[in-house]
């Protein structure tokens, strides 16, 4: 098996095995963990194992042509998203992020440009009004996990050719940063609530208070706030059971707050404790 080299991780920051090299040495399964995937020693060993096809899931480096051509039947790689849509490392928040109804996961022959490479199988996935990128991304695993051991059957018995992507309909989904995670509330209500969804958990969406970072969790748009005016955008609103921030157009109620060195608290809470003036904003 093939994974990045432990890495620090937890609250500690002690470096740790990944789960999947964990429970792969726990199975007494060889584990391959070079720093980059050309390096020479990690080359020798793979073509010693000779395996007969590589699956891969979420491996995050790009596989140099060397690696590539070392099993006869290639490296076959689980991306969630529906090819050619949203190539690249983040396609399940891009997806959120840009409004899409439907998505899905996609096995495909790795070649050496970013997922690119013929297709085996499909798997389509509706996205729920509600959704964050991890609510979708349960789901995925769960029915792409189905879709590879398919593929690597369909594989191993010969029946499954790969079909070339589609010139057309091309988009990328680059990885988020937390820069990319900020909250515009100068965006419509249906943006500001597709960004913190496609943020939510990581790299978390977040905004700031006095000066202050505050993260949030997924808001609720309000398209009639039942207000006499529109609230500006940022605009803060505390009702007696909801707390409210304008945007560009409507107005969003806010979920789960978490203030610096807090833990995660309603919004009506946070409130309560926060206690914003009449006309104070976020952002």
């Amino acid at each position: 098996m093939v994974t990045r080299p432990d890495a620090p991780a937890g609250r500690g920051r002690r470096v740790a095995a990944s789960p999947v090299a964990a429970l792969a040495r726990a199975n007494g399964i060889e584990v391959l963990s070079p720093v980059r995937p050309r390096e020479p020693e990690f080359l020798a060993r793979l073509a010693e194992l000779a395996p007969d096809c590589c699956p891969v899931v979420a491996y995050g480096a790009l596989l140099p042509k060397a690696a590539l051509g070392i099993p006869p039947h290639g490296w076959v790689n689980l991306h969630f998203s529906l090819l050619p849509a949203w190539r690249g490392a983040a396609p399940v928040p891009a997806a959120i992020w840009h409004g899409d109804e439907i998505t899905g996961a996609t096995t495909f022959e790795i070649e050496e440009s970013l997922d690119s490479g013929p297709v085996y199988g499909v798997v389509t996935e509706p996205i729920r009004p509600t959704d964050t990128a991890g609510d979708l991304l349960d789901r995925l695993s769960a029915a792409g996990a189905g879709l590879l051991a398919a593929t690597m059957n369909g594989i191993a018995d010969g029946i499954l050719t790969p079909r070339p992507q589609p010139a057309a309909g091309v988009s990328l989904a680059p990885k988020i940063t937390v820069e990319d995670a900020r909250v515009d509330f100068a965006l419509p209500a249906f943006a500001v609530d597709r960004r913190i969804r496609a943020c939510t958990p990581s790299p978390g969406a977040w905004t700031t208070f006095r000066g202050d970072r505050l993260k949030l969790g997924p808001v609720r748009p309000v398209a009639d706030p039942g207000l006499d005016v529109d609230l500006p955008p940022g605009t803060i609103l505390v009702e007696r059971r909801r707390v409210l921030a304008g945007t560009a157009a409507g107005a969003v109620e806010l979920g789960q707050v978490q203030p610096p060195g807090r833990r995660p608290a309603p919004a009506p809470d946070w409130a309560r404790g926060a206690r914003p003036e009449p006309g104070e904003r976020l952002g």
